[in-house]
């Protein structure tokens, strides 16, 4: 998609960013698959070299950049493959919480180690019965003394095997009417006793981010670390959804860009019949078809993108973005992988991978399914 491409700071960041995927992180994606999770040291050289946290206030460690440098980031690294590491849950969804909704005593102590990438976290959520529907969460935080104690099993938490700090939703309402007025955030940090991680889940694709069932058996944390103020957790939560949806269309439409390049340049260069794979008249329109709803993307993305950065509300259009452009990417993912023919089946060729991958876009930060009934609702329908 490429945004902002006059602004040559920005082209600069992009061009030293790329540089460093491919020497520091490209040579260890097929191994970092292999053993289902992303190791410390990739995090703390995105750390040290800035590339965690960039819109983070200079006096935690981050930059002060702006959300088009998030952009950049997110794009290149699922450009090359490397949506295993999901810095872009860390750095613009998770870290985003605390430094909005967080006392000053919580930035001093967690965020530097977010921004230089001592502290992983991760934002727990859905439970083993309950994925969009979060005011149905079952997980308990009862005020005790100078603790809540936390009660409760969390499924399917992104960075859970690596994570040091985890921003848990929790009820310490249980009989808040709405139920959504009884959820609060919690941080829960590693080594407390009571909580614990079950096993590395093993997935369709993303193999190698760590994605966790987390438990919580009488665990006791102290009111402190209570994310802002108890009860408002729900909205918390849904006022940082503009930007997490944003940026998983922003990861998809990448996807299907580099799935559509690599599978044009295959297609030019395989022979079928003594002609590229590319000069038949039905596989030219294929690509030809692809490439305009891949266009169609980057547009409504640019657009979405300014409008989020000038911090207008889009939610309607972000959740419609969120709801097009993921399944957009997985029709490209089908038709790429078919035009590779027997060869887009085999491991060795990334487009397997990309397909792989790609699907969760269309299901993680609300279903294509919630975002048309969001959608609707915004339209005015019953």
């Amino acid at each position: 998609m490429a945004i902002y491409e006059t602004d040559n700071q920005l082209k600069m960041f992009r061009q030293a960013f790329q540089k460093f995927l491919q020497r520091e992180i490209v040579p260890h994606i097929d191994a970092w698959e292999n053993e289902g999770i992303t190791p410390r040291w990739a995090w703390h050289k995105m750390g040290q070299q800035g590339y965690l946290c960039p819109g983070l206030d200079e006096a935690y460690g981050g930059s002060g950049a702006g959300f088009e440098y998030s952009v950049v980031i997110t794009e290149e690294m699922a450009r090359v493959g490397a949506s295993g590491l999901m810095a872009f849950l860390h750095s613009d969804i998770v870290v985003p919480y605390i430094e909005s909704f967080g006392t000053n005593e919580q930035k001093r102590k967690w965020l530097p180690g977010c921004a230089s990438g001592d502290i992983i976290t991760a934002v727990a959520m859905t439970e083993p019965n309950t994925g969009s529907d979060l005011a149905a969460i079952k997980t308990t935080a009862r005020r005790d003394g100078s603790s809540y104690v936390i009660n409760g099993q969390k499924t399917f938490i992104s960075n859970g095997i690596n994570a040091d700090l985890v921003v848990v939703a929790a009820k310490t309402d249980p009989h808040a009417s709405p139920a959504s007025r009884g959820i609060s955030l919690i941080c829960v940090e590693e080594g407390t006793p009571g909580f614990s991680r079950g096993r590395n889940l093993k997935k369709m694709g993303l193999h190698s981010q760590d994605t966790a069932e987390l438990s919580f058996m009488d665990c006791r944390v102290p009111a402190t670390n209570l994310l802002g103020e108890e009860g408002r957790g729900f909205y918390y939560l849904m006022s940082k959804l503009q930007q997490e949806r944003l940026l998983a269309s922003i990861m998809a439409q990448a996807m299907a860009e580099k799935m559509l390049e690599m599978t044009i340049d295959y297609c030019n260069q395989r022979q079928v019949f003594g002609r590229p794979v590319s000069s038949f008249q039905h596989n030219t329109f294929k690509l030809v078809e692809m490439a305009t709803e891949i266009e169609l993307g980057a547009c409504l993305l640019r657009e979405l993108i300014g409008d989020h950065i000038a911090g207008r509300d889009v939610v309607k259009k972000v959740s419609m973005a969120k709801s097009w452009i993921p399944e957009m990417a997985n029709r490209v993912a089908y038709h790429c992988v078919q035009l590779h023919g027997g060869y887009g089946y085999m491991e060795e060729y990334p487009i397997c991978r990309f397909a792989r991958d790609v699907r969760v876009n269309a299901i993680y930060a609300g279903t294509t399914e919630i975002m048309k009934v969001i959608i609707g609702r915004m339209m005015g329908l019953p």
